[in-house]
């Protein structure tokens, strides 16, 4: 009986189509990082340092990757761009701190919504990093996405809070992580990048977390376990999402990740998001959106074959 539920499932999964299955996969990880997220802050207030957390998250997030590095042992060291796997191990790394760091300190909807700044600043980069053409309507949609982070962070009223910047900084990091990506050749195995940033990770946090270590009761080790778990299944789930389908479709999935954060963070931590916050929300997401249209009609335009003239 249980056999026969399971390929009902099976096909039931494979009747839906690639944007479908792509959407789910993208809803699952916007569930896995919210809930990472209160993970994190519930930590930071039980008095765990970020870099501790963060430490953590990358030695379980080892530990789970090393059937795959063994798998490709022969191969995962191998590599012609270390330069670049550095950089981008470190920018991932210190995206990953400033990001525990600001959930620790800010409500978790308010560090959502300053994170969802990503695509605009991958569009900068990709301007300077990789030569791309941006177009006066990105660069129109990127201005207005920043002025939606004035709209929440409110430099010189009296709510504002400096640590904004660790979010923006969290944003900035994983925004130049994914713009190195498309340095790489495309036989440039996924496993080397993660093994490259748990590493890098690891040996970053390191001497702080253990400056700073205090040792964890049953309960705590059991939420850092998560954090690790958690995170690195809402990456893969990330990946499955974009691979199954097309980001135009998927990419708005994740903008329910702001509604998961105010719902979690009234409910367990007594956050109550203000106008303001879901007024620049509301700016970010449509100009990020709006990006994200550009870029792949911009992509389908480049994939048509010209129409003959005859």
């Amino acid at each position: 009986m249980a056999s026969t539920h399971s390929e009902a499932r099976k096909r039931a999964w494979r009747l839906l189509s690639p944007n479908h299955r792509g959407a789910i996969w993208m809803m699952g990880a916007t569930a896995g990082f919210t809930l990472n997220g209160a993970l994190v802050k519930s930590l930071s207030q039980l008095d765990m340092d970020a870099f501790q957390i963060s430490f953590a998250r990358a030695l379980f997030a080892l530990l789970a990757i090393l059937p795959f590095v063994w798998r490709e042992r022969r191969t995962v060291l191998i590599s012609k761009h270390w330069g670049i796997h550095m950089v981008r191990a470190l920018s991932g790394a210190i995206a990953m701190i400033c990001g525990y760091y600001a959930v620790s300190k800010m409500p978790l909807a308010d560090v959502t919504a300053l994170g969802f700044t990503q695509p605009l600043f991958t569009t900068l980069l990709a301007f300077l990093l990789l030569a791309e053409v941006v177009r006066w309507r990105r660069w129109t949609a990127t201005l207005v996405g920043f002025l939606g982070v004035l709209v929440i962070v409110r430099p010189g009223a009296d709510s504002f809070e400096p640590t904004a910047f660790a979010a923006l900084a969290m944003a900035f990091g994983i925004a130049l992580a994914v713009t190195l990506v498309k340095r790489f050749p495309d036989g440039e195995s996924s496993v080397t990048m993660l093994l490259i940033f748990c590493i890098t990770s690891i040996v970053l946090t390191a001497p702080p977390a253990l400056y700073l270590w205090r040792e964890p009761s049953l309960y705590e080790f059991g939420l850092l376990c998560g954090v690790g778990v958690v995170g690195i299944g809402s990456q893969a789930m990330i990946i499955q999402a974009y691979r199954n389908g097309e980001a135009s479709f998927v990419a708005p999935f994740d903008y329910t990740k702001l509604l998961l954060a105010g719902v979690i963070g009234y409910l367990l931590f007594d956050e109550l998001p203000d106008g303001w916050t879901w007024t620049g929300a509301a700016i970010i997401v449509a100009s990020t959106l709006y990006i994200v249209r550009r870029e792949s009609q911009q992509g389908r335009d480049r994939s048509t074959p010209p129409q003959s003239r005859l």
